[in-house]
């Protein structure tokens, strides 16, 4: 299906996931000031109602939640799931999530209610988003704390799947449009120091791939997507970046049974937009065409530029606008809701453009 039988247009406009939170929705959520249960719903549906407004103000074609309901956009699997412990990274003080006990079923429905939400305050196509299971494990699988639990990481990863997979199926009741699986670790085997840190990297990014494809095995009625990352979700978190075309991992991807790959092509490293020539025709491809970088607002000139170097590859028809990454990963991110407003209102801009002159 093309992306304007499906959108309703070409070229349609989204985000990745999150989008920066103010100080009073991350105080509410992290639990930093006191309030009943009553009184945190009516503060996030408050909150989460002007996180659309912004983005159909921007002019987006598809929207979220900004996953400000979260404590972060993969802690939310402790919500899911009990035998996790949370605290905080004592490094910067960001929630900390290790699992240490057998996985059960503890709040099913959990994003399946951001999406029904969303339904009551929007008419644009709605994206949830999900973590991907070997995500989860890299993160939150300690050869410490977590071998009582699951002796290997791999055992963990495992048992993660069932838990999404649920979850997955509750987003499909709900009626959402587009269900995306957060994949950032499997996008880090590009690079080459990554793949010295594992005895048979190729085995490990297999694995990723294959732990996706279980989570989404039986999705019926939704957009399946896959969000890689290497490079702009470090940038805003001041983290190490990892640099790398995606070569290394096209064998990988084009085993992923989902329709659409979120692809990251702003900054240096990326990868020549050639890659495309190597991906399955059936993707539909979330161009990474607009920079999340605090401090720098892509000109609609720039975004329809770096769009245009992927058509070279790409029919029309194929190409879904998005920023490099989520706005605002980690809890502790700090970046201005109003330069991210501009930045989504050229990417909306650039869209129309390139609809005058492709459609």
């Amino acid at each position: 299906m093309s992306t304007l039988e499906h959108y309703g247009t070409l070229f349609p406009a989204a985000v990745v996931g999150s989008l920066p939170r103010p100080d009073f929705v991350r105080e509410a959520v992290m639990g930093e000031r006191p309030m009943s249960v009553e009184r945190l719903g009516q503060v996030m549906d408050a909150a989460v109602s002007y996180a659309v407004a912004l983005q159909e103000e921007a002019g987006l074609d598809v929207v979220t939640d900004g996953e400000w309901r979260r404590a972060s956009y993969i802690g939310v699997i402790a919500e899911l799931a009990h035998g996790f412990e949370v605290g905080r990274n004592p490094a910067d003080g960001r929630p900390w999530t290790i699992v240490t006990g057998e996985l059960a079923s503890k709040d099913a429905g959990f994003i399946a209610r951001e999406i029904e939400f969303l339904k009551s305050i929007t008419s644009r196509k709605i994206k949830a988003t999900l973590p991907a299971p070997a995500l989860l494990g890299e993160r939150m699988w300690d050869a410490e704390q977590s071998r009582a639990a699951y002796a290997t990481r791999n055992a963990f990863v495992e048992a993660c799947v069932p838990i999404l997979r649920r979850e997955l199926q509750l987003l499909c009741e709900a009626g959402v449009d587009i269900v995306q699986i957060d994949d950032p670790h499997l996008c880090l085997f590009v690079d080459d120091e990554v793949r010295a840190g594992y005895d048979d990297p190729e085995a490990e990014a297999a694995f990723a791939a294959d732990m996706t494809n279980a989570v989404v095995e039986g999705a019926t009625g939704v957009r399946l997507a896959v969000h890689l990352c290497r490079r702009a979700g470090a940038r805003v978190r001041g983290e190490a970046c990892h640099t790398g075309g995606y070569d290394p991992i096209i064998a990988y991807l084009n085993r992923l049974k989902v329709h659409h790959l979120t692809m990251e092509f702003t900054s240096p490293g990326a990868g020549d937009a050639e890659v495309f020539k190597a991906l399955r025709e059936d993707f539909e491809i979330g161009l990474g065409c607009v920079g999340v970088h605090p401090g720098e607002v892509d000109s609609p000139e720039t975004i329809v530029a770096r769009v245009e170097q992927a058509l070279q590859y790409l029919a029309p028809e194929r190409v879904v606008l998005n920023p490099d990454c989520g706005f605002a990963p980690g809890s502790a991110a700090k970046v201005d809701i109003d330069e991210v407003y501009a930045k989504l209102k050229n990417e909306v801009e650039a869209a129309r453009r390139l609809r005058d002159k492709y459609g």
